[in-house]
């Protein structure tokens, strides 16, 4: 068993529940930092930052609500700063792939002199089943303002192995690793790739990006983040990312997981049904 401790910023979320669990399996102490932690942890209260890494050997960090975000790397600068003043070098940060400004939060935190590392994701498969998209699939159709263009989507699983290994193991300081899944999709296809493993029929429409954003903002959406969704959809979905990298292969050198597989294993939970 080893004493040192690991705070993992968004302890609750997609991957930082997983990475929670993958530290636990090794016997690594954990702290998750969240507004409802026991330690609490929260981006717009940096307050809430020095306690949260007393006694912090490293840090998982994860930004809410996205690296995209106006001010993001004026947080992530001054977050890294409070923690080499805490005596936390250790700082992995989960980044967004084709995003500049999320870029910009990279170059903080190197700037910052801590032992740092990116893992730059693409999308999450687990937006499908574990976000604002699962009520759609649920519903049978899914409206969004994505043409033809094709992205890498990723696991959280791969993502939360991956984050577990460069926390624990050595020679991953300084890197920047992109992970990706290891094929190309367009949401079409990956709505039909979720239709047939659950056989239900489930449908796809691409729609106006105005019309995207005033059904977010329907739905009680701030407005502050209809922005920053229809940005990701459009802006960052143009095609920049329409290529595969071995992120995945580099850190735990095996391949990483299929579209296809995640939603095979997820339609046998019955969450789509």
């Amino acid at each position: 068993m080893t004493d040192q401790l690991t705070l993992v910023i968004g302890g609750n979320g997609k991957t930082g529940r997983r990475l929670v669990q993958r530290l636990t399996a090794q016997d690594r102490p954990v702290r998750i930092g969240s507004r409802s932690g026991g330690v609490p942890f929260d981006w717009e209260d940096p307050a809430t930052w020095e306690p949260a890494l007393e006694n912090v050997d490293a840090a998982y960090v994860s930004y809410y609500p996205d690296l995209a975000a106006p001010g993001a790397p004026a947080a992530i600068g001054a977050f890294a700063e409070t923690a080499l003043k805490a005596g936390t070098r250790r700082l992995v940060l989960l980044s967004g792939r084709g995003e500049e400004e999320a870029q910009a939060s990279e170059q903080a935190l190197a700037a910052s002199g801590a032992d740092w590392t990116v893992l730059r994701c693409s999308w999450f498969n687990q937006n499908f089943s574990e976000s604002y998209l699962l009520d759609s699939i649920v519903a049978g159709h899914l409206h969004l303002p994505a043409g033809d263009v094709t992205e890498p989507f990723v696991d959280a699983d791969d993502i939360a192995d991956a984050a577990a290994a460069v926390l624990s193991q050595d020679g991953h300081i300084g890197q920047v690793y992109e992970l990706t899944g290891p094929r190309l999709l367009s949401f079409a296809d990956a709505v039909a790739a979720i239709s047939a493993a659950t056989g239900r029929s489930i449908g796809y429409t691409q729609i106006p990006v105005e019309d995207f954003a005033a059904a977010l903002a329907a739905e009680g959406l701030p407005g502050n983040e209809v922005e920053l969704v229809s940005y990701l959809f459009t802006s960052v979905l143009d095609g920049r990312n329409e290529h595969l990298c071995d992120g995945v292969q580099q850190v735990l050198g095996r391949p990483a997981r299929d579209f296809a597989d995640y939603a095979r294993d997820t339609a046998t939970t019955g969450i789509w049904h």
